[in-house]
């Protein structure tokens, strides 16, 4: 069984669990993902299976994302297609339907996503700064200051805290829990924070890194 779904974040809330205790948790929509392609160890020299999500118009398809999908038996051409890997070779076809049912509540997932775009920022926000004097008239209030040397090395060293793009980067965040899950919805809803904004594309699968009890 393949223990890993593609979805969307939905956004925040809170749920009772089974000790009555109020949990902060993120809802997932999570599924169902055809399977589109299924690769193997002879064909194309490892074992994986490329999972859809969500839907496109027709209008929007292009012909090669349609014909893919035709052939695999899928009706409706995914609007996201994502690849797993496995360690053993699926056991199933293309135009199985994976659902919330390969999780169950209490286990231990990670979610991976894109964090939250922030553009053009400084170094006192991007990288913590202290900057400058803060009084009127010292002209240096969150600039990074002294970058280098002046003679040995004579030059800036690599990755230097420097104002830049940021956000918008692949975060993973592990060892989440399930606390609930409502299959007939598709819903999952997972202890704590992930990234991205409402309405991103997610990836959440089994833990890899599992903390023991």
């Amino acid at each position: 069984m393949i223990a890993t779904l593609l979805g969307k974040k939905i956004g925040m809330t809170q749920v009772y669990d089974a000790q009555n205790v109020l949990v902060p948790v993120t809802v997932v929509e999570a599924g169902p993902c055809p399977v589109v392609q299924v690769k193997t160890v002879e064909n194309d020299g490892y074992n994986a299976v490329q999972l859809g999500f969500g839907s496109q118009k027709a209008k929007n398809a292009s012909k090669a994302e349609a014909t893919h999908a035709k052939k695999a038996g899928v009706e409706i051409t995914p609007r996201v297609l994502n690849e797993v890997r496995l360690t053993e070779a699926y056991k199933g076809k293309a135009g199985d339907v994976i659902t919330v049912a390969v999780f169950a509540e209490g286990q231990i997932v990670d979610v991976l996503g894109v964090s939250k775009g922030k553009g053009f920022q400084g170094v006192v926000k991007k990288h913590g700064a202290a900057g400058g004097p803060a009084a009127h008239g010292s002209m240096f209030h969150r600039r990074i200051g002294s970058i280098g040397m002046r003679q040995t090395p004579g030059r800036s060293w690599k990755n230097q805290s420097m104002p830049g793009h940021m956000g918008s980067n692949n975060r993973t965040v592990q060892n989440l829990r399930v606390v609930k899950i409502l299959a007939d919805k598709n819903l999952i809803l997972v202890k704590g924070a992930i990234p991205g904004a409402n309405g991103d594309d997610v990836i959440i699968r089994s833990g890899k890194k599992a903390k023991k009890a």
